[in-house]
């Protein structure tokens, strides 16, 4: 068992509109986001499966072809290479768990 703290974690801020905060295990990183409302996401894919959960806010995102928007508790799955984007509607806090580890998150 390795307890970590959110607390302790350095912020991650080189993406204009988002603090993110990584914890890393050896298959899988879980990120912590703070998105602020008017912020877009840019259509990216990466290799990684991903699982969003949105904790607060409204966030739409969009992926081949189809687009929801979320509210409090509600999710999407990402399969890994399907290319996605998003807009925050409002103040937004998220929690993405990737697969594999996200090595380009670790030195953040």
């Amino acid at each position: 068992m390795r307890p970590f703290d959110m607390g302790t974690i350095e912020p991650f801020t080189g993406r204009p509109g988002f603090v993110g905060k990584f914890v890393h295990s050896e298959r899988a990183t879980l990120a912590h986001w703070e998105i602020a409302a008017g912020t877009e996401l840019e259509e990216h894919s990466h290799p990684h499966e991903q699982i969003t959960l949105l904790l607060s806010g409204k966030l739409e995102l969009h992926a081949g072809g189809s687009s929801v928007t979320l509210s409090p508790g509600q999710g999407v799955v990402f399969p890994g290479g399907e290319t996605h984007r998003g807009f925050a509607h409002e103040d937004c806090v998220a929690v993405d768990i990737f697969c594999p580890v996200r090595e380009d998150f670790k030195n953040q």
